[in-house]
């Protein structure tokens, strides 16, 4: 199959309708939690973050799928606006359940210019995504909840993974079909997005948090103390790949995130004398560092 081309297309926007999942977040089966459960549940320091970006998402997202003029991208793009929705509720009714307190949240403003706010988007939630995978294992691994929870939340990550997994192909194909196929224009066009998209990352580490990005990775440590860096990226690596192994093997998957922290992996593994930095160093890291673009 060639990439850009109309079975291409077919390809990655039925893969994604096809595979939806019908639920109401207010009718699953939440648990009851002890008092040690519900602290822990409490204290997680990202819920205003993760009901904020979901709530922008839904209305981003559904209003550009409703200028999108390919019928069938714009049946796709209409549905992620949906899921992404219902993530907000799911959140939602999370907060609710379990009494936790955040403050009033703003309107929804929509950005001025909507395609390239969705492409943004899509390559911060790619970025994202990767760590989200990640700290979803170390969480499980840990028991850190009772097991309910994470059986509600297993599937929402594999939503997430869906999303990003069309997101690529859509980028692809659109780059393509607008005359930007020729590799090095292309290449050079996801790399300056993935460079924002990891520039903000970057800056979600520091201790003032303009950015919504990355809030997954910066909440690693609350789920194990002992965490180092070396374990959390392969963890990460491992699940990403776990998520991804999913989907039909035509179609792209997100390649940054899985390649950069090989490569810091290796480089960790190179310093056996020296002892790992956990999560909470690595922000201090990122922060002198530079960002790199695949």
């Amino acid at each position: 199959m060639k990439i850009g081309s109309f079975d291409h297309k077919e390809l990655f926007c039925r893969s994604f309708l096809e595979s939806y999942r019908e639920y109401e977040p207010e009718h699953l089966p939440w648990p009851d939690l002890d008092d040690v459960a519900l602290a822990r549940l409490k204290g997680i320091p990202f819920w205003e973050k993760a009901l904020d970006i979901e709530r922008e998402a839904g209305t981003m997202v559904a209003s550009y799928a409703s200028i999108v003029q390919d019928p069938l991208i714009q049946e796709a793009i209409a549905l992620q606006g949906q899921e992404e929705s219902r993530h907000a509720r799911l959140i939602q009714t999370l907060i609710h359940r379990y009494g936790i307190e955040i403050s009033p949240r703003p309107p929804v403003e929509l950005p001025p210019n909507i395609e390239p706010a969705f492409t943004n988007f899509g390559f911060e939630e790619c970025l994202d995504s990767f760590f989200a995978f990640g700290l979803f294992e170390v969480a499980h691994e840990s028991g850190f909840f009772p097991e309910q929870l994470f059986a509600i939340f297993d599937p929402i990550l594999d939503e997430e993974a869906r999303h990003i997994v069309f997101f690529v192909n859509w980028f692809t194909y659109i780059q393509i079909e607008r005359g930007q196929g020729f590799l090095p224009m292309r290449g050079g066009k996801t790399l300056w997005h993935y460079g924002k998209a990891l520039s903000n990352l970057i800056v979600a580490f520091g201790d003032s948090d303009p950015s919504s990005t990355g809030f997954t990775a910066k909440g690693a440590n609350t789920f194990a103390d002992d965490l180092t860096l070396e374990k959390f990226l392969r963890v990460c690596i491992q699940a990403n790949h776990h998520r991804m192994s999913k989907y039909d093997s035509r179609l792209l998957k997100p390649r940054l995130m899985p390649r950069l922290a090989g490569a810091a992996l290796r480089v960790v593994q190179l310093l056996p004398q020296r002892r790992s930095p956990d999560v909470g160093s690595q922000r201090r890291m990122l922060q002198v560092g530079e960002p790199f673009q695949q």
